[in-house]
């Protein structure tokens, strides 16, 4: 689904410009990271990408554990958008695997390899706007080492020494096990179909309904499953294992909604007795504050998985340990206890069905979209079970682990990612717009409203901060802009002498100017600016220490 009138530019804007700057600081820096040729063409809308609209993928894979090789075809139906286009069709697909053939109404297609970048020469007078291309390909996908964070084929075994398969690719993208479109700003308009073939002692798994399984003369099984949603590229997946299942119906906003879970046959009553009522908790509460969940005709899927877990859109990926708590080992990384309610992966991948399925954003720059408000799922879910002050409390308890390397938001159209700060720093920022509104009902109203605006679509982060600022009534671009674009913490700085109080903001930017709520004799709300500001105030309010309220990330300094 892509937005060309005005996304599209404001990508090719903002990559020419970051362009420039990288060629400006290799200058003065040659050690610095500037991107590659190939991270341009993954990472930017290009020329031979930019003419045709994804409508559907036809996946079909048969992975080959024995020799960690896979064979397959994606036949990509796709829409014309520019008659006056480039005669090639960029598709993306990480060697070692290669494209053996392609075709186009059985018509062979040339194609010409440039390392991971494939370009398919595709007639520009086409009588129909609809077209559909056939490709096959084979060979060794890359495999993953440390999944999730590094991305490929999966080749695991379980506790009893049986195979077990997936694939993870967040940051690389799905063309490190299929060929496709790897951007972010461009869905499959009509979804997906994933057919996989594995040997008849294994069950197959991926996105959306099982809608065939068939045995073949070769001892193999083929389940075919179907998302009729539009689906972003890495959120396509696919599972082989010693699956059981377990299926129920959740009385959801929407009506009913069917809950699968697929589960290693030996984790099955770790299901019944953690996962299930996990998961209704949280659904319970993220359909409170975000709305329906977004993908009632694919139904919702939690499933057993060789790494700690990821969004796969309407298929969750699940490898953690049953257990509540922020970790593997049931601990509470907020060192405040309330992380202990819950299960964090089950909350946090669920989350994404809403920030990250339902609302992608355009570049992985902005990732921050996704993982900030998947943190922020943690503390409303932790709120609803615990009250108010117990989601305040680990949230600020997870200050701590904000490392400010960086700044959030990485360099567009280049497909670079930014800090890791995405996380909890995303979340803080959302966590202290909270805070400022102060109303909990126009936070949920502005929640709801997100995901019944951007239902189904790709966004930028200034879409995402325009819509925020203008439903609250409160410009919080100043906030936004601290928070995402630099690394620097804001310091409240202030001194009481002569019965006044007087303060500012310091190590921050010129406009930043948030409100904070304050401890002193009594609870009382400030507006600090990075100008020097003072009340006067009784004689013996100067003696009491001056505390900022738990909910602010920043730093205070008391000037003597």
């Amino acid at each position: 689904m892509q937005k060309h009138s005005i996304i599209t530019y404001k990508l090719l804007f903002s990559l020419i410009l970051n362009l420039i700057f990288c060629s400006l600081q290799a200058q003065k820096n040659p050690i610095l990271n500037i991107p590659t040729r190939q991270d341009t063409l993954n990472g930017s809308i290009t020329p031979e990408r930019i003419w045709w609209d994804i409508q559907h993928y036809d996946l079909a894979i048969k992975p080959d554990y024995s020799n960690k090789t896979l064979t397959g075809t994606n036949t990509i139906e796709y829409r014309v958008t520019n008659k006056k286009h480039s005669d090639l069709m960029q598709i993306d697909l990480v060697s070692p695997l290669k494209i053996d053939s392609v075709f186009q109404k059985g018509k062979k297609i040339h194609y010409t390899q440039d390392q991971n970048i494939w370009y398919l020469k595709i007639p520009q007078n086409q009588t129909s706007t609809h077209n559909k291309i056939l490709i096959y390909y084979s060979g060794k996908p890359t495999a993953s080492i440390k999944p999730p964070w590094d991305g490929g084929l999966v080749w695991a075994r379980d506790s009893l020494n049986r195979p077990w398969m997936s694939v993870a690719c967040q940051y690389k993208g799905a063309s490190l096990w299929y060929p496709c479109k790897n951007t972010m700003y461009d869905e499959p308009d009509k979804g997906a179909r994933i057919s996989v073939t594995v040997p008849d002692t294994l069950v197959a798994i991926a996105n959306g309904r099982l809608k065939s399984k068939t045995k073949n003369l070769d001892h193999t099984l083929t389940y075919k499953w179907e998302v009729r949603n539009p689906i972003s590229h890495y959120a396509i997946s696919f599972y082989a294992g010693s699956y059981v299942n377990i299926s129920q119906i959740y009385k959801g906003k929407k009506g009913n909604l069917s809950l699968d879970y697929w589960i290693l046959d030996y984790n099955k009553p770790k299901a019944e007795n953690h996962m299930i009522p996990e998961v209704n908790t949280t659904l319970k509460s993220l359909e409170h504050w975000f709305g329906p969940y977004p993908f009632y005709e694919d139904g919702f899927k939690i499933v057993d998985a060789p790494y700690i877990g990821m969004e796969h859109q309407s298929a969750i990926a699940y490898g953690s340990s049953y257990k509540k708590g922020t970790n593997k080992k049931g601990g509470d990384i907020s060192n405040t206890g309330w992380g202990k309610k819950t299960d964090k992966i089950i909350v946090h991948e669920i989350a994404h069905e809403w920030f990250g399925n339902n609302i992608t954003a355009i570049d992985i720059a902005d990732r921050w979209i996704q993982e900030g408000f998947a943190g922020l799922a943690e503390e409303l879910v932790i709120a609803d079970i615990s009250g108010k002050q117990a989601g305040n409390e680990f949230m600020s308890g997870r200050f701590r682990t904000i490392e400010n390397d960086k700044p959030i938001i990485a360099r567009y159209g280049i497909n670079e990612d930014g800090s890791q700060d995405n996380y909890v720093k995303g979340w803080a920022i959302l966590h202290m717009i909270k805070t400022i509104i102060n109303d909990d009902a126009k936070f949920q109203e502005i929640l709801k409203g997100l995901n019944s605006t951007f239902y189904h679509q790709v966004v930028t982060t200034n879409q995402i901060e325009n819509y925020i600022s203008s439903t609250a009534g409160i410009d919080f671009k100043y906030l936004f802009d601290q928070y995402l674009r630099t690394r620097n913490v804001p310091v409240f700085e202030y001194q009481t002498a002569n019965d006044e109080l007087t303060y500012r903001y310091s190590n921050c930017n010129e406009n930043f100017a948030m409100p904070i709520k304050t401890s002193w004799t009594k609870d009382i709300w400030i507006y600090p600016t990075t100008t020097w500001k003072s009340f006067k105030t009784e004689k013996q309010n100067l003696k009491a220490p001056i505390k900022v309220d738990i909910n602010f990330y920043i730093n205070t300094k008391e000037i003597k």
